[in-house]
């Protein structure tokens, strides 16, 4: 979307692509907002949304992941949880067991993850086993 468009425009843009069969993605970032196509398109759909009000370029994105791609989200994504920051240039070490057997081991597990600089501690709560 252009920088400084309306939410008239976006909803706009949303409600076009509604009555084309298409859902829209918003993403707000600090510098634009860019609405992403999700379903398959066709090529003369980036022509009938270029005319549409507040938009400023259509950029066709066909790689996967186009949800996560930095043509649709340019700035980095950071999760919470707790008190560590997850991405954004952030180092983030977390370590744990893939299956909780005891409360013991995962006592124990805590202290050496903590000891060892880790920042997250994770264990697998459900794990099948395979049988040969």
């Amino acid at each position: 979307m252009r920088v400084g468009s309306t939410e008239k425009e976006i909803d706009g843009v949303l409600e076009r692509l509604k009555e084309l069969g298409f859902k829209g993605s918003l993403s707000r970032g600090v510098e634009r907002t860019v609405v992403g196509v999700v379903g398959q398109t066709y090529p003369e759909l980036a022509d009938e949304l270029a005319v549409l009000e507040g938009v400023a370029d259509v950029v066709p994105v066909s790689r996967p992941y186009k949800l996560a791609s930095r043509e649709f989200k340019p700035e980095d994504t950071v999760i919470k949880v707790g008190d560590v920051a997850i991405g954004g240039g952030n180092t983030v070490i977390m370590a744990g067991q893939c299956s909780v057997d005891t409360e013991e081991q995962m006592m124990a597990t805590a202290r050496v993850v903590k000891e060892a600089g880790g920042h997250i501690l994770r264990g697998g709560a459900f794990k099948p086993r395979t049988n040969p």
